[in-house]
């Protein structure tokens, strides 16, 4: 059962020869969810192979350039390439009167419905559920009103062992029941007990996506023992007043978060054009909080079944 993040862009403001602005693409059980939606976002899905096709749920922060330049042009496509499903979109008010704004304009006709899902940036909701994942919003501290977003995977069912079915001769019917964590009596009258029946089912795995926000411990309770925090890291720490002043976070802002909310995992991006060379703020984020790593356009991280990170760069 997939859990893997891969980063389209990690560039803030910005598009640079070599990074994108941010979009995500999280792919929970073969279903894909884009996060955000920068300039050159439909090249990226096409560069790394994701079947966009497959994308019925775009999760937008917040209406800035950087984050939705991208969108009306991945609307067109779908649109040009026949789409017919629908497309649910979450995002703030602002965001819809931008978006039907510009498709007014450009798009006569759609041969498909977008869903425009308004959410609040005030306090952290439910937005979505299916019977793999539930999706939370996480309020952030941004000049405009901004949303995080945490995906949370269910908790499968057990599995019954095959040879308890057969020992014990387990009758169909039985076994949903012993799933929910029953018991089984044998034709005999010996109880055999449910841990004794059944091979446990991984632990969820849970992933964080906070951009674009200035330094703000509220969101800690919320993003709390998760498996992987992405926080934008837009300059290093030598620019703090400047990050305090445009509302974005420093390196050591951002893995103080992450020690904070005692994550297992912290992922850092969104930088600033001016950094050539993310290796500093790496080593920067990584004096505070050890096990970080930094975004970069094509990285693809999977968590499998035993919370271990699978990690690659598709370029």
């Amino acid at each position: 059962m997939t859990f893997a993040l891969t980063v389209l862009g990690s560039s803030s403001s910005l598009p640079t020869s070599t990074r994108f602005t941010t979009a995500h693409v999280l792919n929970v059980h073969g279903q894909f969810f884009l996060i955000d939606c920068g300039e050159g976002t439909q090249i990226q899905l096409r560069k790394f192979k994701i079947p966009f096709s497959r994308i019925n749920h775009i999760f937008i922060s917040h209406p800035h350039g950087d984050h939705i330049f991208g969108l009306v042009g991945l609307i067109s496509s779908y649109n040009l390439l026949g789409r017919i499903n629908p497309l649910n979109i979450y995002g703030s008010a602002d965001l819809e009167k931008i978006i039907k704004l510009q498709l007014d304009y450009f798009a006569d006709k759609l041969n498909f419905e977008i869903i425009f899902k308004i959410i609040s940036t005030k306090k952290s909701q439910r937005i979505y559920e299916d019977k793999h994942l539930s999706v939370d919003t996480i309020p952030l501290k941004h000049r405009i009103p901004a949303s995080g977003f945490l995906f949370k995977e269910k908790k499968r069912l057990p599995n019954i062992k095959k040879e308890c079915i057969e020992k014990y001769d387990i009758p169909f019917k039985n076994i949903p029941e012993i799933k929910q964590g029953d018991n089984f009596t044998t034709k005999n009258g010996d109880k055999i007990l449910n841990k004794n029946l059944i091979i446990p089912s991984p632990e969820p795995r849970s992933y964080a996506f906070c951009s674009d926000t200035a330094y703000f411990e509220k969101i800690v309770p919320i993003i709390e023992n998760i498996d992987l925090l992405y926080h934008e890291t837009t300059f290093m720490h030598n620019m703090l007043e400047h990050a305090i002043e445009t509302k974005h976070s420093t390196t050591i802002q951002a893995a103080t978060i992450a020690k904070m909310a005692n994550v297992k995992n912290l992922l850092i991006g969104h930088y600033s054009a001016r950094y050539k060379n993310i290796d500093k703020l790496l080593s920067e984020a990584s004096s505070v909080f050890e096990r970080t790593f930094a975004a970069e356009d094509g990285l693809k991280i999977e968590i499998d079944v035993e919370k271990k990170l699978k990690i690659k760069n598709n370029l």
